[in-house]
């Protein structure tokens, strides 16, 4: 008895795995979940566990053994979606940015979406002008320090705290010149609303990025806003298209089609190849989940979307949540006493160790310049909290561009990492601090080979190395075997055609096949089943059996005699 009780609970234990999840704060929550456990139960542990009820706008995220990161299905088993040895580990985040932040209903939502974006601005995914970093970042800085204090506060204390991969000293004076001055009095909350208020209004909100080519093997950005699909390509949107617009999203092993509809029953398809076959399903997927999220008025429209063609299965795939309207119906029936909110302080960012309190460009005398920039270089390499980045360059105060860093000026102490004038409009989406270009460059080179995100152990130390020359050149070998595209996309196409020519031909000479075989059943044999008896008793069959069929039979065994018969005389 005692050996069966012990034998059940190691059979229990075995079912049982731990999981890790790191929130936008970069606390971690732990919990167990049995084998056959669906994504659903842990999603819904860990919203109970932070106390939120409008949680459809969130998501937690994974990577796979292949690097290659995933959103959690909701429907699917937890264990056979990670494909990872026990204890998992997983990342609380956005999964579709609201279009009007400031109009959640509860303030910890808010202030989720608050962290989320904080995390999207120190990682260089929100790009924005120099007076727009420098009022964001006054606005962190009073939502989780308050009021200027300068018993506190000495002079230069912003400088302490790192709100963008790099700043100078100029922008750090005017962050704590805003903080001073405009957002005295403030409380937390508002600070972040106001924050939320803001970035909203810029171009590169709710912008995920994900690393492809177009079909010239030019390098490109795709994304997924609360708006519309958007195409960074270069240093500029090629492409922003609304949902509406949207007709079709598909893809076939790397190449991802996106078929677009437009006024005057103008049609177009944009192609584009992703790094990895897994990395265009991923892309797939993201698409099609928010185009269902933002497009849709109601859940019940949605449909399960095939990427197969006419003749072969591909990938089948349901979005299984709420959209954005119900969401926000939802949201206006919640009646309970606010949740209480445990803001986390301004602490450094666990994924970027390196550069937290690292010195600034401007500060550096020019014979240490070259250090600086392989120091900052690696914690570049750190911030990988996303896979992907938007193409930027660099550029002086004074807006004139600047050579590669090829040309030996790359050590310029004043530059900021622009976005070209035609690329957003109204105004300039510029990042907020100077960006050393070959290290830009290099980490770019690094996250498309990659294909997908970085592990989560990477998103919590620094383990990158600066890359000398032959392996920057080695990287960009290696990217451009990636993408086949990039080279022969002509050759690829042709191949696509007549294979799916021969893929046609092949069915139908196995559909007249399989009808000859059911006419010789029909006609020839005695098989006494009800439905071949009905056939059989049809006036048409009767027809066709008599006037066409017979002779046909007699004069094929007319022509075999003869040739029989020819055979035999010679």
């Amino acid at each position: 008895m005692l050996s069966r009780l012990m034998s059940g609970s190691s059979r229990n234990l075995e079912r049982e795995y731990s999981c890790t999840v790191r929130l936008l704060d970069d606390s971690e929550y732990t919990c167990t979940i049995q084998r056959d456990a669906k994504g659903q139960y842990l999603f819904d542990l860990l919203c109970h566990h932070l106390n939120l009820l409008e949680k459809d706008y969130f998501g937690i995220r994974f990577v796979d053994p292949d690097k290659q990161r995933h959103w959690l299905e909701f429907t699917k088993s937890v264990v056979k979606q990670l494909r990872s040895q026990p204890p998992f580990t997983m990342c609380f985040r956005v999964k579709f940015y609201p279009a009007d932040p400031a109009a959640l209903r509860e303030e910890i939502t808010r202030y989720l979406v608050f962290l989320q974006i904080k995390r999207d601005l120190y990682h260089g995914r929100l790009l924005c002008k120099t007076s727009d970093a420098a009022l964001l970042a006054a606005y962190i800085l009073q939502a989780e320090i308050g009021d200027y204090d300068p018993g506190k506060h000495p002079e230069g204390y912003s400088s302490k705290f790192q709100f963008f991969p790099k700043h100078s000293e100029k922008l750090e004076k005017k962050i704590a010149e805003i903080h001073k001055t405009e957002l005295s009095g403030q409380t937390p909350a508002t600070s972040e609303l106001n924050f939320l208020r803001k970035a909203q209004t810029l171009e590169t909100y709710g912008v995920d990025p994900h690393p492809c080519k177009d079909v010239s093997g030019n390098a490109a950005f795709l994304a997924f806003t609360p708006f519309g699909f958007v195409v960074l390509q270069g240093n500029k949107r090629v492409h922003f298209i609304k949902w509406n617009e949207v007709t079709k999203l598909k893809f076939e092993g790397k190449t991802f089609y996106l078929y677009v509809s437009q006024k005057e029953e103008k049609k177009i398809v944009l192609t584009y190849f992703a790094p990895t076959p897994e990395a265009c399903k991923h892309l797939w997927k993201c698409g099609i989940e928010n185009q269902a999220f933002y497009k849709l008025e109601k859940s019940s429209q949605v449909r399960t979307v095939s990427s197969s063609n006419l003749f072969f299965k591909g990938s089948r795939f349901r979005y299984s949540g709420r959209v954005a309207k119900e969401v926000m119906e939802s949201s206006a029936k919640i009646k309970r006493e606010p949740p209480e909110i445990h803001r986390a302080g301004m602490v450094p960012s666990r994924s970027c160790p390196s550069i937290t309190h690292g010195p600034r460009l401007s500060s550096v005398p020019r014979t240490r310049r070259r250090a600086v920039h392989i120091s900052i270089m690696e914690g570049l390499e750190s911030l990988r909290d996303s896979a992907h980045s938007t193409p930027v360059r660099s550029t002086s105060h004074s807006d004139t561009f600047l050579p590669h860093v090829r040309s030996g000026r790359a050590d310029s102490s004043e530059r900021v990492a622009v976005i070209a004038d035609e690329a957003y409009s109204p105004a300039d989406s510029v990042l907020p601090t100077p960006v050393a270009e070959h290290s830009l460059e290099l980490m770019l080179l690094s996250r498309q080979i990659n294909g997908a995100p970085c592990s989560i152990e990477e998103e919590k130390e620094s383990e990158a190395t600066t890359p000398t020359a032959a392996e920057v050149e080695a990287l960009g070998g290696e990217l451009k075997a990636l993408c086949p595209g990039h080279n022969r996309p002509e050759a690829e196409q042709v191949n696509k055609f007549v294979l799916s020519v021969l893929r046609l031909l092949l069915v139908t000479v196995g559909l007249l096949f399989v009808l000859l075989l059911l006419l010789i059943i029909l006609t020839e044999s005695d098989l006494d089943i009800a439905f071949f008896r009905d056939i059989r008793q049809t006036p048409e069959f009767e027809q066709f059996h008599y006037q066409y069929f017979y002779p046909l039979r007699r004069w094929f065994a007319c022509k075999i005699r003869s040739v029989v018969s020819l055979l035999i005389d010679t």
